[in-house]
């Protein structure tokens, strides 16, 4: 296994990159991790074009962004042996969860050598379609939305939302909790990003989600300026 770090990872910290890196015996996979991981695959298939068919399996990190928007998309029937994946985080802290992105024409082979690699290291795998937020996020993002929205209502106190959901529906962590470990600027950016992306008003940050944003904002004007 071969790996190209193009600015820092959300998925592996450099103490986990050594757990990846005892896979290197199997020359034929390509890891693109980091930022800037998409562009620098697209820099390295102009510059190794001829070196692509050597590989089964060539895996590019992603944020909240499409796989195609580095591989391209060919009426519905783009896909080959370069999958996507994004490992879902609470915080900043990575949770065992790696969401696996392929597009419709994706290689099995390739997914399932995917699959064998994250669960070797012991983490666990969604298959996703080609889409901006993928799985958890998508599905999330509105559901914190909607409580902040009803803490503003005034339906209840942010300690009765979080119990009710968490007795009544047996969730292990109510939304407010959940956002106070996410941090609301984090969400207020991602859930932002899917609603321009989506064109969807359940993405919209809520107004608390937008107030910490901006004092986040000011601070780190403050910070610059001293």
């Amino acid at each position: 296994m071969t790996i190209i770090q193009a600015g820092q990872s959300r998925s592996f910290s450099v103490d986990a990159l050594d757990d990846l890196s005892a896979m290197k015996s199997d020359p034929s996979t390509l890891v693109f991790l980091g930022t800037q991981a998409g562009a620098s695959y697209q820099q390295w298939l102009q510059a190794e074009s001829s070196q692509h068919g050597d590989l089964t399996l060539i895996l590019i990190e992603l944020d909240l962004e499409c796989l195609g928007q580095y591989t391209g998309e060919s009426q519905g029937l783009e896909g080959s042996k370069v999958l996507g994946f994004a490992r879902y985080l609470i915080g900043q802290k990575p949770t065992a969860l790696v969401e696996l992105v392929r597009q419709p024409g994706s290689c099995e082979q390739a997914i399932a050598k995917a699959r064998d690699c994250f669960e070797t290291l012991g983490l666990k795998i969604a298959i996703c379609a080609d889409r901006p937020g993928r799985i958890v996020d998508r599905l999330i993002r509105p559901y914190l939305n909607a409580a902040l929205r009803r803490l503003d209502e005034g339906l209840a106190s942010a300690k009765d939302l979080d119990a009710t959901l968490r007795m009544g529906l047996g969730y292990p962590h109510g939304p407010i909790a959940l956002l106070d470990q996410m941090g609301l600027a984090d969400h207020a950016k991602r859930s932002s990003h899917l609603a321009q992306a989506l064109g969807d008003v359940d993405f919209i940050p809520a107004r608390r989600a937008q107030v910490a944003l901006e004092r986040e904002k000011q601070s780190d004007v403050s910070k610059t300026q001293s």
